[in-house]
C-alpha cells in the first residue's frame, strides 16, 4: 500500500466515523437527552421525566403539555375529557401567509390536540374537580372561539355539579385569526366565572409558563385563589413591547411568578412537585368552610 493510498483510506474512515456521530447526535441523542435552557446542563430525558420535567441542577421548570400536566396532577385514570369534538372553523376566511384552516390542520398534527385546551372532570387525591388545561403547543395556546366555548361550558358544568373549578393556563393571548370573535371570549368566560362566584363555587387558577394577553386579562386572573408555577412568565404585553413603549429597562425578574407574588398579583407560587398537594389542601379547606356554613 502506497503512502497516498494509506492517507486516502484513513480519510475515508474518519469521514465514516464523523457521519455516524452526526447521525447519533442529530437523531438518537436528541431523543435521549434534553438541554436545560437555564443552566445548559445536558439531562437524560428519562431522568427529567421522573423529576416532572424540572431540572435537578437549577430547578428550572420546563414547559409541559396539557396531557403531561393531566398525568401529573390527576389521580390515575380519573380524568374524563368532555367536549373533545368541538373544532374551530374559519368564520372570517382569514389568510395571512397561510390560510387559517391550514394553520389549524398543522397545529392539530403537530400537537395531537383538537384545540389549545383540554377540559374534563377528574380527581385530585379523591376530590372531584372540573378542570381546563391549556397547551401552548397548539398555536401558542391562543384563545379562539372554541377555547372560550370549552372553558365556559366547563365552568357551567362545575357549577351544575357543585365541584371546584380549576383553570391551568399556558397561552400567548387571543387568537388574531378570529379577530373580535376571539376577543369576545374574554367577556364570555368572565361572565361564566362571575356566575360561579355568585353560586359560591370555588374557582382556582394555576398560571404556568407562559400566560399572556387575553387569557391573563380574563379567566386566567379571576380566580378566588391564583397560583403561579415557579419561574412562569405572566403578563399582558411582552417585555420587549413594554420596554419600547415606556423607553425604560425593566428589572431582570419582571413578569416572573416571583415578581408578581412580591407585588400581590398572585396569591402563591408553587413548585411543580408541590402543586397537586397544594390544590388538594385548598379544596379540602374550602370544602370544610362550605360544610360549616351549611350547618349554621
Amino acid at each position: 500500500m502506497s503512502l497516498k493510498d494509506w492517507f486516502a483510506k484513513r480519510k475515508k474512515k474518519q469521514l465514516n466515523v464523523a457521519l455516524v456521530e452526526s447521525k447519533i447526535s442529530g437523531d438518537d441523542l436528541s431523543k435521549l437527552w434534553d438541554k436545560c435552557y437555564n443552566c445548559n446542563t445536558q439531562l437524560p430525558k428519562k431522568d427529567l421525566e421522573k423529576n416532572m420535567f424540572v431540572c435537578p441542577k437549577c430547578d428550572y421548570h420546563f414547559r409541559i403539555g396539557a396531557k403531561t400536566r393531566i398525568f401529573q396532577l390527576f389521580d390515575e385514570g380519573s380524568f374524563q375529557e368532555i367536549d373533545c369534538n368541538i373544532y374551530p372553523s374559519n368564520p372570517l376566511e382569514f389568510v395571512d401567509t397561510m390560510c387559517y384552516k391550514k394553520r389549524q390542520d398543522e397545529a392539530r398534527t403537530k400537537s395531537k390536540l383538537n384545540e389549545a385546551v383540554i377540559t374534563g372532570i377528574g380527581k385530585i387525591n379523591n376530590w372531584e374537580v372540573a378542570a381546563a388545561v391549556m397547551d401552548f403547543a397548539y398555536m401558542g395556546g391562543s384563545m379562539g372561539s372554541v377555547v372560550g366555548e370549552k372553558v365556559t361550558r366547563l365552568i357551567e358544568d362545575g357549577i351544575k355539579r357543585r365541584i371546584p373549578i380549576i383553570a391551568i393556563t399556558s397561552s400567548g393571548g387571543a387568537r388574531m385569526q378570529e379577530s373580535c370573535l376571539s376577543l369576545m371570549q374574554m367577556a364570555k368566560t368572565s361572565c361564566a366565572i362571575a356566575r360561579a362566584n355568585e353560586e359560591g363555587v370555588l374557582y382556582i387558577t394555576v398560571l404556568t409558563e407562559p400566560t399572556f394577553g387575553g387569557v391573563t386579562a380574563s379567566f386566567g386572573t379571576l380566580g378566588d385563589i391564583i397560583i403561579a408555577e415557579q419561574g412562569a412568565r405572566i403578563g399582558f404585553a411582552g417585555r420587549r413591547v413594554i420596554e419600547q413603549t415606556i423607553r425604560q429597562k425593566l428589572p431582570a425578574d419582571f413578569q416572573t411568578a416571583e415578581y408578581l407574588l412580591k407585588y400581590g398579583q398572585v396569591d402563591m407560587v408553587s413548585k411543580r412537585k408541590d402543586l397537586k398537594e397544594m390544590l388538594e389542601r385548598l379544596i379540602r379547606i374550602h370544602s370544610g368552610a362550605l360544610k360549616q356554613g351549611a350547618n349554621k
